[in-house]
């Protein structure tokens, strides 16, 4: 039997065997009883995939975020390509290698090196000039430097892999400031907003290869989540201005650009409108270049997409 292909290359009619990454699991109730109801993941994408059989077996073959061996064949439901799969086991590290396992083929990553973007961004706080705001930003990154090396950026929406927060970070850095040199604006504020803005993410998700929600996360959320992570640095800190305290507290809290997107506050200073600006631009690019990249219709537009409820159109060959 045949290898499958990568997951942005399967087809409804792949048929073969493959390592993934299990980033979901769960059992649900169709017309014939239990079945696994799975997303499957490898360094291109992810995909959807069930279990119809001896499902009692495979719920306990495996759990969400370990590495799975599969066997199984593509098929179309709803228009969406998904896997049924006839079997499906925990990887075997000493075994599967021999069959080409490798860890990094099924964990999906940031497409810049973790190895590239880290001194950048230490070079990026290395120059902000605010001695009291350089060294709170030296300290949150020492202190998180294991998760802002390696955390996704959500579960799902935008940077949703590996090291996927650190590159959003970047992004916003490299526009905040060029936007703060072309409107005056304070370019600290902007290296540190683009840092802070959310940090609160290191708690709101738990990531080990699979991302999800914490009980906190939930509960609380990344902005309210952030802002006590940024009180605990300043109150390690009786020296800190308090009016800086508060601008940085305002650029977390107003971050999302409006009360129904989700801020607790609007953006009321420059720098958190120019922070808010280069925030969603970030993510909503993101979004539609991956909208693109993985759309499979034939034409010159991609298939409607419902978060923008408008279709794009491909970029010439």
């Amino acid at each position: 039997m045949p290898r499958l292909p990568r997951v942005t290359d399967l087809e409804a009619s792949s048929a073969g065997w493959g390592f993934f990454l299990c980033a979901r699991k769960e059992v649900r109730n169709g017309r014939g009883g239990e079945y696994l109801s799975l997303v499957l993941q490898d360094a291109s994408g992810e995909i959807r995939a069930k279990v119809f059989q001896d499902v009692e077996i495979a719920k306990q073959e495996f759990d969400a975020g370990e590495f799975v061996k599969i066997q199984g064949k593509g098929n179309a439901f709803n228009q969406q390509l998904e896997l049924i799969l006839d079997k499906i086991r925990r990887v075997l590290p000493g075994k599967d290698e021999a069959d080409g396992f490798r860890e990094e083929d099924c964990i999906r990553c940031a497409p810049r090196p973790v190895d590239e973007m880290w001194p950048e961004l230490l070079r990026r706080v290395a120059e902000v000039q605010d001695p009291h705001l350089r060294a709170l930003l030296s300290a949150l990154v020492e202190r998180y430097a294991d998760r802002l090396r390696v955390w996704p950026a959500a579960r799902q929406i935008h940077h949703a892999y590996r090291s996927g927060l650190l590159e959003h970070i970047l992004k916003i850095m490299e526009v905040g400031t060029f936007l703060a040199e072309r409107y005056s604006a304070r370019r600290d504020l902007l290296i540190a907003g683009a840092l802070l803005h959310d940090i609160g993410k290191l708690q709101e998700l738990s990531y080990d290869f699979a991302t999800d929600y914490t009980v906190e996360g939930n509960l609380v959320g990344h902005i309210a989540i952030g802002i006590g992570m940024l009180r605990d640095l300043i109150r390690e800190r009786p020296d800190f201005p308090a009016g800086l305290a508060m601008e940085l507290e305002h650029l977390i809290l107003s971050h999302h650009g409006a009360k129904d997107l989700g801020s607790p506050v609007e953006p009321m200073t420059i720098e958190a409108v120019l922070l808010a600006t280069a925030d969603d631009l970030d993510a909503k690019l993101h979004q539609i270049r991956r909208h693109i990249a993985e759309d499979e219709t034939d034409g010159a537009f991609t298939s409607y997409h419902r978060r923008f409820e408008r279709v794009f159109l491909k970029p010439r060959p």
